[in-house]
């Protein structure tokens, strides 16, 4: 299973087909692994990763810090069902450190990110402070990178 889910996230076009040859299962175990990996939900979605500003689609990122305090009884998990049912919430995740939640927000642009965080997530229950900070430029999404690298211009160093 886990052969078959490292191809799959590497290349989630690949067929049952090419994954069977490459890992020495028939095709129909592929299928059936498959099947059984997205009914159980170990398998979400398919994904392509897009480099929107190549696109020329504008797409502006924030990641907020968010400090909060838990609720008596259910902990953290009430305060982020709430911040992720935003659309505007691209990813949440529970953090150690120096604050509890990192929102990650997808906006047309600075001011719709900013009018999240101060209309939206801030008036929350349970949430004593944000710290947003804004994506400039993107270099390497979800292991891919993304940017065109450019030869090394330095001149021969000689004694």
């Amino acid at each position: 299973m886990e052969e078959i889910l490292e191809l799959l996230s590497e290349d989630a076009r690949l067929t049952p087909a090419q994954i069977a040859e490459r890992t020495g299962k028939t095709e129909a175990k592929v299928k059936e692994a498959i099947a059984k990996l997205e009914k159980e939900k170990i398998i979400r979605r398919y994904k392509t990763v897009i480099d929107w500003e190549r696109a020329g689609v504008e797409h502006v990122f924030g990641f907020i810090e968010v400090r909060c305090s838990p609720e008596r009884g259910v902990g953290f998990d009430a305060v982020a069902e709430r911040i992720m049912e935003f659309p505007e919430v691209h990813s949440l995740y529970l953090m150690s450190g120096a604050y509890d939640f990192l929102v990650v927000v997808q906006g047309s642009n600075m001011r719709d990110i900013a009018y999240f965080v101060a209309e939206k997530l801030a008036p929350l229950d349970h949430i004593s402070s944000t710290a947003t900070h804004f994506v400039l430029k993107r270099y390497k999404v979800d292991g891919d990178i993304i940017v065109e690298r450019s030869e090394v211009k330095r001149l021969p160093v000689t004694p």
